[in-house]
């Protein structure tokens, strides 16, 4: 059928085209050539133009959906960040308030533990002050006992017994 419409289009052009005889104007055929013209040229390029048209929209369609894909991509990874953040803030403050609570609990444990160990301290003190005392006492007494034994025995009494033990004392 085109190749019918194709063939009466270019007898046509030749059967109306002008003969530049004469001195009438000849509009009319030359409008209706432009016309069989225009008509040709639009049925041999009307359809790739139409297809280059209809693949760039196309393409044009694809890339749109792609960067909105994309996009939608990146907001629901923006989501999912702003998620984890608020998770991660959340964990921060209890983690704040169970480092509070435990901080606490070890210095009250530090306390104890040095009230312990000073009372401990303190009772060590005692006994070894203690067995110091006790100490110099025997010694002052194992000095009192030879200095009098090393006397004469004929003048040992009470009052001599009395000075010897105020001397070691004072």
């Amino acid at each position: 059928m085109s190749r019918i419409l194709v063939t009466l289009l270019a007898m046509s052009t030749i059967a109306l085209a002008s003969s530049a005889e004469g001195g009438s104007t000849d509009i009319i055929q030359r409008t209706v050539n432009f016309l069989l013209f225009a008509g040709l040229v639009w049925y041999l390029v009307a359809e790739p133009i139409k297809a280059y048209f209809n693949s760039r929209s196309q393409g044009v369609a694809d890339e749109l959906k792609k960067v909105q894909d994309k996009l939608n991509e990146t907001i629901a990874l923006k989501k999912e960040a702003l998620a984890k953040i608020s998770d991660a803030e959340k964990y921060a403050e209890a983690l704040a308030v169970s480092s509070k609570k435990e901080n606490k609990v070890i210095n009250d444990n530090i306390m104890v533990q040095c009230e312990v160990e000073l009372e401990t301290l303190g009772k060590q003190n005692a006994s070894l002050t203690e067995f110091e005392q006790r100490k110099m006492v025997r010694t002052v007494v194992e000095n009192v006992l030879n200095e009098v034994l090393s006397q004469s025995s004929d003048s040992f009494d009470k009052k001599a017994m009395a000075d010897v033990i105020l001397k070691k004392v004072a």
